[in-house]
C-alpha cells in the first residue's frame, strides 16, 4: 500500500513530464534510488514496531520541540497540497471518461474517502484498496501498446545516458522529491504501530522481543517488495512518456489529465481509458495515506490518541485532522494552479526528506529509543552511524531528551 500510494496522480504527472521532455535520459534514478528507498522504509517500519510510537511520537519523547513542530508543519503543508493536486486529477480523469463537472467529481471523491476513514476500520476497506494496486499496471500495458501503435518498441532505453544541464537537474530533483516522500516514512511507521495496537497478541518489540525474528522478516519482505513495486511502476510511467509521447514530439505535458489526452491520438482509445482509470485507482489508494499520515503526525505531536482502527468517539481529534486536511486540499483545487502546487510540494518534500531520514537513522541507532534492537549489520552501515548512537544523540539533543523524559515520568 505504501509503495503503490507513492505513484499517485501528482507523481504520475511529474514522471510523465520528465519522460515526455527528456525521453529515456532520466530513467536511471528509478533504478539507482531503489536501495536507499527500500532501506529507509525498512528502518522506519522497525522504528514503529520496536517502540510502539510513530516518528512524531518518538520525536516528541526524545528530541527538541523545534524538530517535532518544524517537520510536522512541513508535512502538513506538503500533504495538503498533494491532496489538492490528487483530488483535482481524479476529478479531471472522470471528466475525461464520462464528461460532466470535474469539481463535483473531486468533491465526491473527497467526501467518500473522509467518510470511509472516519466510519470504517481501515483494515476492512484496505482489503479492497489493495486490489486497486492492479490499476498501476496500466502503465506497463500502455507503454507496449503505445509503442506498437507507433511502430517502434522501447528498445535501447536501458543504455540511455544520464542527462546533464540545469533543466535535467531540476527534473531530477522533482523526481526524487516525488519518490522519496516524508509521508511514506510516517505512514510506514504508523502502520506498524497500528498493528501492535489492534491485534491482541501483538506488542512493541521492546516489550515482546521474542516476536522480533518473525516481525523483522515480514517487515523486510514487505518493504523491499513494496518499494520495488513503486520503482517498477514509476520506471514504466517515464518509459511510457518517453516511448510514446517524446518519440512523437509531444513534450509539453503538465498534468496527468493532459497525459491521458495526449495518449489518445497516439496510442489509441484503449490506452487512454486504461490510463485515465489508473489515475482514479491510484488516487483512491493515495488519499487515505496522505490524510492519514497528516493525522498521525499532528495527533502524536499533540499527544492525542490516534489510529484508523479506533472508533470516532475515541479519536475525534485524529479524524478531525484527516477531514480538515482533505477539505483544505479540495479548497486548493479552486484557488491554486495545480502545476505550481505540485512544484511547491516537491520542493517541500525534497527539503524535508534528507533531515528526516537522518533523524530516523539516528533514532533507530539509539539504544535509549530502540533498546536491544538498534541497527546492526548493513542497515547500520547504510545509516552511517558508527556507534550505538547514544552519546552523539545526547550531546545534540540532550535538552529535548530531558524534557521528554520528565513528561513521560522517566529518569532523564
Amino acid at each position: 500500500m505504501t509503495g503503490a500510494s507513492d505513484d499517485d496522480p501528482s507523481g504520475v504527472a511529474t514522471y510523465f513530464q520528465v519522460g515526455a521532455q527528456f525521453g529515456y535520459g532520466l530513467l536511471w534514478p528509478m533504478l539507482s534510488s531503489y536501495p536507499l528507498m527500500a532501506t529507509i522504509q525498512e528502518i522506519s517500519a522497525r522504528l514503529g514496531r520496536v517502540t510502539g510510537h510513530g516518528i512524531a511520537g518518538n520525536l516528541r519523547r526524545h528530541y527538541s520541540p523545534v524538530w517535532l513542530w518544524g517537520i510536522t508543519a512541513l508535512l502538513l503543508v506538503a500533504n495538503v497540497i498533494n491532496l489538492g493536486a490528487d483530488i483535482g486529477a481524479m476529478g479531471a480523469s472522470v471528466q475525461l471518461l464520462v464528461g460532466g463537472p470535474a469539481l463535483l467529481y473531486s468533491a465526491l471523491f473527497a467526501a467518500v474517502l473522509v467518510l470511509l476513514q472516519v466510519f470504517v476500520p481501515y483494515t476492512r476497506y484496505a482489503r479492497f484498496l489493495k486490489w486497486l494496486t492492479v490499476a498501476l499496471f496500466a502503465h506497463v500495458v500502455t507503454v507496449f501498446g503505445g509503442a506498437r501503435a507507433l511502430g517502434r518498441g522501447p528498445e535501447g532505453h536501458t543504455a540511455a545516458a544520464p542527462e546533464l544541464g540545469a533543466a535535467p537537474i531540476q527534473a531530477l530533483v522533482a523526481v526524487l522529491g516525488t519518490t522519496i516522500s516524508l509521508c511514506l516514512f510516517l505512514w510506514q511507521t504508523s502502520q506498524e504501530v497500528s498493528d501492535t495496537d489492534t491485534h491482541e497478541f501483538e506488542s512493541p518489540l521492546k516489550r515482546a522481543p521474542e516476536q522480533a525474528p518473525v516481525r523483522f522478516h515480514r517487515i523486510r519482505t514487505d518493504t523491499f517488495l513494496g518499494m520495488a513495486f513503486l520503482n517498477l511502476v514509476a520506471y514504466f510511467i517515464i518509459l511510457t512518456a518517453a516511448a510514446v509521447l517524446h518519440a512523437s514530439g509531444k513534450i509539453d505535458i503538465q498534468t496527468s489529465a493532459q497525459a491521458a489526452e495526449a495518449l489518445r491520438p497516439v496510442a489509441g482509445p484503449f490506452a487512454f481509458v486504461l490510463f485515465a482509470a489508473g489515475i482514479i485507482g491510484t488516487g483512491l489508494l493515495t488519499l487515505p495515506v496522505l490524510a492519514g499520515s497528516a493525522g498521525y503526525a499532528l495527533g502524536e505531536a499533540l499527544r492525542w490518541p490516534v489510529g484508523l482502527e479506533r472508533k470516532t468517539c475515541q479519536v475525534r481529534g485524529f479524524y478531525a485532522i484527516i477531514a480538515v486536511s482533505t477539505l483544505l486540499g479540495l479548497d486548493l483545487v479552486l484557488k491554486i494552479d495545480p502545476i505550481k502546487a505540485l512544484f511547491y510540494s516537491a520542493i517541500i518534500n525534497g527539503v524535508t526528506a534528507a533531515p528526516v531520514m537522518l533523524l530516523i537513522m539516528l533514532m533507530a541507532s539509539n539504544t535509549r529509543i530502540m533498546g536491544a534492537f538498534t541497527l546492526k549489520g548493513w542497515l547500520r552501515w547504510v545509516a552511517g552511524h558508527g556507534g550505538d548512537g547514544r552519546g552523539r544523540h545526547r550531546r545534540v539533543h540532550h535538552s529535548g531528551e530531558v524534557r521528554a523524559s520528565h513528561r513521560e515520568g522517566q529518569s532523564p
